[in-house]
């Protein structure tokens, strides 16, 4: 089988396909591959790095704002979406692909569009609550529409037949883990109830600011923290806590760090965990059965974030607070509720479990072999 996938700009888009080319690879060892990106995009370094062969075509997403400026920014974007579908038309003949896959961002239009009118058959896959402009645009060219939320559905208004609920790849690929002493990796005890606290690869200003003010009050819990600035606040938020707190700052309670690479066995170890409720995070939480606290970023289009994780909260399987209402009264007492009763967080783990898609990439696999 030879398959063809697309998706960039961030890594919620990028990994779900990298999950989904693992797992096409163990149940069809044969199967060959070709990435189509951008240069710009966290593909160009990510999708090579990665072992996948990669192409790029020049594209742009439109600017929302239509003053003069945002209006000659998107009549550039439209000529380069043109020339982008005829480069992608070159790639994809010479490629000659089974199946073309788009998990999301602007580089999916021309190349799936282009799939799509060549008969080729093609998926585009929605990770969040609110689909995408891009995705909308494609629903009513491609052949199968995978969502991850079933919220998603109602909005491919006339495209419904083609949706199915399939769950997000990289939700399979995290499954089968289990619980490790990977906490003594940052000198903490593996068998103390743990809380781990980040606000997404490149951290969050607010969630890291509420955590300096909170660090007094949560240092003198019974419980140990795991807190993840992202790397570019890192030396900044020691300096400050060092400044506010003293020596008193070495906890042994708390551990600070820039970022962590196996960030799924870090859930599988902890207890809660604090964050943003990005699309591949919440596929990871619910896929692993883990309870959260969820800070959606207020910064993403139409405010996707919250949508997401209140998909989560209604079915009782994660607690929200709004960046807004971020207070460190609010925060730690959050954080508590949770940590001082066992029984919620049990049962909130189950409703988790329950949401997660544990055979995400196998049940996208299987609408592959239907179209092909």
């Amino acid at each position: 089988m030879k398959v063809l996938l697309t998706g960039g700009g961030t890594g919620g888009h990028i990994y779900p396909a990298l999950a989904l080319k693992k797992r096409i690879e163990e149940r069809y060892p044969s199967s060959e591959f070709l990435y189509i990106g951008t240069e710009r995009g966290l593909e160009s370094k990510i999708v090579p790095e990665n072992g996948v062969p990669f192409k790029m075509i020049k594209v742009e997403g439109f600017k929302r704002k239509l003053n003069l400026s945002g209006i000659l920014y998107n009549l550039n974007t439209i000529r380069l979406f043109l020339s982008s579908i005829n480069q992608s038309k070159k790639i994809i003949k010479e490629y000659a692909p089974d199946i073309v896959i788009g998990t999301g961002g602007y580089v999916c239009a021309p190349v799936c569009y282009a799939a799509a009118k060549a008969k080729i058959p093609t998926i585009i896959h929605e990770q969040n609550s609110v689909a995408g402009v891009t995705n909308k645009f494609l629903a009513r060219f491609v052949d199968k529409i995978a969502i991850c939320f079933e919220e998603a559905a109602s909005q491919f208004k006339g495209n419904e037949s083609k949706v199915v609920y399939t769950g997000n790849p990289r939700a399979q690929e995290v499954a089968n883990i289990k619980k490790t002493p990977i906490l003594e990796q940052f000198e903490l005890d593996p068998n103390k109830e743990t809380v781990l606290i980040f606000g997404g690869s490149r951290g969050a200003q607010q969630i890291n600011q509420t955590f300096i003010d909170s660090f007094e009050k949560l240092s003198e819990q019974p419980y140990q923290v795991l807190y993840v600035t992202g790397e570019v606040h890192h030396k900044t938020i020691l300096n400050q806590l060092e400044k506010n707190y003293g020596e008193s700052v070495h906890k042994e309670s708390i551990r600070i760090v820039p970022y962590i690479q196996e960030m799924p066995k870090v859930f599988a170890a902890v207890s809660i965990v604090v964050g943003r409720s990005g699309a591949t995070t919440l596929a990871e939480l619910t896929s692993l059965g883990l309870p959260s606290i969820l800070i959606p970023s207020p910064n993403v289009t139409e405010d996707h974030q919250t949508k997401n994780a209140l998909s989560l909260v209604h079915h009782g399987a994660a607690l929200m607070i709004r960046e807004s209402e971020l207070s460190v009264e609010h925060f730690v007492e959050e954080i508590n509720t949770l940590m001082k009763d066992e029984e919620k967080r049990k049962e909130m783990a189950n409703n988790s479990k329950k949401l997660g898609k544990q055979k995400a990439s196998d049940e996208l696999i299987e609408v592959i072999n239907q179209i092909i």
